[in-house]
């Protein structure tokens, strides 16, 4: 079926995601990692919160190098999460509800376990098998400098003096986009799941995909001084890379409704609507408002910057405080301005100590902020429920490569991806039955106050504000247009269509409340009940008079 405007086609563009980090959300079989018949279970909670989609991080047969992210087989289940069978259920139930669908795909580079890559190191130099994969020679060492994201060289050695690039963990090399067979493959990946039923797709490390490794190469510090033209790096952002995706797009448009994507594109502002352009893959991640402090300038400047952008791209515009790969914004917002969160991690969130509650009221502020922007909200699972970084695992139950490659001297993310508390007791909160195995990363003896069961009963409660935002702006937001208004310092105030107001005080005292009908507030009682001023680090929504 062929269609770019049938019914439904733009159901992205205002839409609220939740992320669903599997091996943590909700572990049916007691084997301590989460799974697909656990999210299935849970699907529930998904509709009571409110959300329109779900993005399923990896998924896939994995080594857990990366956190699934070193992926074995692109069309195919990990056995410890589920079945082909299980994800054709978990579709079913989700479209059921009303919920769309979007996985991970990652591109970039496959595990080390793929079976091309196995057959590129049994064939060995100027085979056919090896071209797929990106192989260097280096009788010196190793082709460059550069370093990998995770640490460590980015050439792993194989012998006889060559070598294999992995842009992350020496289990990821990386793919050649060069070559057909890399291009067909991953084409039929992508039919593979849109045909299952699959939505849309969140593009890993979109920016990274092809490379130009002829000619003489960047040192490490020429990479960091930023002297590589835009567009022509070796490895980043290269201009050619939009090939791919308005290929890709071709094939997402065969579909009615078209399949939606959206890049995970690190690049520089301005170069982000190319990935988000209508012959791209339509919509890019937005990371401004994650990186920002809690600010009234920075935020107005972020929200302006990133609507021109959308603009720009003929898109929308996204909006993100966590994921996966952050600490959690209600243990950021706790802490004094400038602190290093590496640092902070390997003190075990010691030094300096968070300001929870602060960092909470903070975090539910800001929730409200986004909440009311045009475009597109992305949720991290937990983040409904106030969680904040476990910042204390020890580094015996780390599974990030960053701890190893960094000679543990860098924690990583574990800290966000510790498994959910559905309830406030029992030997994994919920996550999975009492009785199972624990958790695959432990959970804090804290965990049961944040617990689904113990806050769904409190009218107060940070699940219940994000019920109540996630209900109210279902009934308000029309249109993508949004007007600033003239506010004190430290406050920043905007109209969206319909006659309602955002206004959110950055400071720490109360300011007058806006004249209307407050139809939701961050602090206290969701629906604004007593409120005669506004307080500090609160947002509130009101509706205009007339």
């Amino acid at each position: 079926m062929t269609g770019t405007t049938g019914p439904g086609a733009d159901w992205w563009r205002q839409a609220v995601v939740y992320q669903v980090y599997p091996r943590s959300f909700a572990d049916a079989n007691g084997d301590g990692t989460g799974d697909l018949a656990g999210i299935t279970r849970r699907i529930p909670h998904l509709v009571d919160l409110g959300v329109d989609a779900v993005w399923l991080s990896p998924f896939y047969p994995s080594a857990l190098a990366d956190g699934g992210y070193d992926v074995d087989d692109h069309r195919d289940v990990d056995p410890t999460i589920g079945t082909l069978a299980d994800f054709d259920a978990m579709v079913t139930a989700l479209h059921a509800a009303g919920l769309k669908l979007i996985v991970d795909i990652v591109p970039n580079h496959s595990s080390n376990r793929h079976p091309w890559f196995q057959a590129a190191l049994a064939a060995g130099p100027g085979s056919p098998e090896r071209e797929r994969y990106v192989f260097r020679h280096g009788a010196d060492g190793p082709p460059t400098d550069w370093r990998a994201s995770f640490g460590g060289p980015t050439w792993e050695p194989v012998g006889d003096d060559w070598w294999y690039l992995h842009m992350f963990a020496p289990e990821q090399p990386d793919w050649n986009w060069d070559h057909p067979d890399v291009r067909e493959d991953h084409e039929r990946t992508l039919r593979f799941w849109a045909d299952r039923g699959v939505d849309g797709f969140r593009i890993d490390v979109a920016h990274y995909l092809t490379k130009d490794l002829t000619g003489p190469l960047p040192t490490q510090a020429e990479i960091e001084a930023r002297t590589v033209p835009e567009g022509t790096h070796p490895f980043d952002d290269r201009d050619d890379v939009h090939e791919v995706y308005r290929s890709w797009r071709k094939l997402f448009d065969e579909y009615d409704p078209p399949r939606m994507a959206v890049a995970e594109a690190v690049v520089p502002t301005h170069r982000r609507p190319r990935y988000a352009s209508a012959d791209g893959l339509g919509q890019a991640f937005n990371f401004d408002l994650l990186e920002a402090d809690f600010d009234a300038g920075r935020f107005r400047t972020v929200v302006e910057q990133n609507l021109d952008l959308a603009r720009a791209a003929g898109s929308t515009s996204t909006w993100v405080l966590s994921n996966h790969d952050v600490v959690r914004h209600p243990s950021r917002y706790g802490l004094p301005t400038g602190t290093s969160l590496p640092a902070w991690l390997m003190s075990d969130g010691t030094d300096p100590a968070a300001d929870e509650e602060r960092g909470l009221r903070r975090a539910r502020a800001a929730t409200a902020f986004l909440l009311a922007l045009p475009g597109c909200a992305y949720l991290y699972q937990g983040e409904e429920l106030g969680l904040p970084e476990v910042a204390d695992l020890p580094g015996v139950v780390l599974q990030d490569p960053t701890w190893t490659r960094s000679l543990g001297t860098a924690k990583g993310r574990d800290g966000c991806r510790v498994p959910l508390p559905w309830s406030s007791s029992g030997s994994s909160f919920g996550f999975g039955p009492d009785g199972g195995r624990p958790a695959h990363l432990p959970q804090p003896p804290w965990s049961g106050r944040f617990a689904v069961e113990a806050q769904a009963a409190d009218a107060a409660s940070t699940l219940a504000f994000y019920r109540a935002a996630i209900a109210r702006r279902r009934e308000l937001v029309t249109g993508e247009e949004l007007e600033f208004l003239d506010s004190p310092d430290g406050v920043v105030a905007f109209a969206r269509p319909g006659g309602w107001v955002c206004t959110t005080n950055f400071t720490t005292s109360a300011v007058p409340l806006p004249e209307g009908e407050v139809l939701l507030s961050s602090s206290g009682d969701p629906a604004g009940g007593g409120l005669t001023e506004l307080p500090g680090e609160t947002t509130v929504w009101v509706r205009r008079a007339g």
